[in-house]
């Protein structure tokens, strides 16, 4: 029960990493509001969990349904200690050229303006509360990037950095700001990633990358997130923890 007593908003959560987030961050005896754009999926998690919970339809890129998600949530639970900036979107792996700019856009949209948002809405809040806790999925993408995702790379290393800088200057405010940056998971964007069909021959050209010898799973991201967002983590900021298996080494 790391988390009891605690409140957190997960953003992606209907599926996927943030999905799994949620489901370890209840068992541990948070209150979670399941943020996600797709609205039946997150309503279906959310029941699944139970009234600990309540589900919240939002696109992250928009900052005043960020500001809303965040006021049903305060509004429901009493207030908010965790969120966890989860929601994500790549160009599917091609040569940098085919992407044109409005894929580019969504990709800073979904995967960096949508922290913008958040910190925007959440900071006057956690300085009034005297704290609070931030955590960003990141990836390893930003760290060692692999070819054909040149645009989803930058942004992912925009995250890591965004998480780094953002430490340091609401470190006086008790505010804690960390990176959670994953190797390749098995999620609905795998097939993105890969470029190519998700089959297990094409899997295992990935896996090969990877020492430890598979893809993320939910869980990692699950478990690394929650030592991050709890009390046990309370003099770690700024961090960039990679769950990888090896693969940034």
């Amino acid at each position: 029960m790391r988390l009891k007593g605690k409140t957190a908003l997960v953003t992606g959560a209907a599926s996927g990493f943030g999905k799994g987030i949620a489901e370890l961050f209840v068992a541990e005896g948070a209150k979670v509001a399941i943020v996600d754009l797709n609205e039946d999926g997150a309503k279906a998690v959310a029941d699944g969990l139970g009234d600990a919970t309540i589900a919240i339809c939002c696109d992250v890129s928009d900052g005043a349904q960020v500001a809303n998600a965040v006021a049903k949530t305060t509004e429901a639970f009493g207030s908010l200690d965790i969120v966890v900036n989860n929601a994500g979107w790549t160009n599917a792996n091609s040569p940098l050229m085919e992407t044109d700019e409005a894929t580019f856009r969504k990709i800073y949209d979904v995967n960096v303006l949508s922290i913008f948002h958040m910190t925007k809405t959440c900071v006057p809040m956690w300085r009034a509360q005297g704290g609070g806790v931030m955590i960003n999925i990141g990836s390893t993408a930003g760290i060692r990037p692999r070819p054909g995702l040149t645009w989803y790379n930058s942004s992912k290393g925009a995250v890591n950095l965004m998480t780094k800088s953002l430490a340091v200057e609401l470190a006086p405010d008790n505010v804690r700001v960390n990176c959670v940056a994953p190797v390749m998971g098995a999620t609905g964007l795998l097939e993105q990633f890969m470029g190519m069909p998700d089959t297990p021959e094409n899997r295992a050209k990935f896996i090969a990358t990877i020492p430890m010898g598979r893809l993320s799973e939910a869980r990692d991201i699950a478990n690394a997130t929650l030592y991050l967002a709890s009390d046990d983590a309370d003099f770690i900021t700024g961090v960039v923890l990679e769950v990888d298996g090896g693969r940034t080494i």
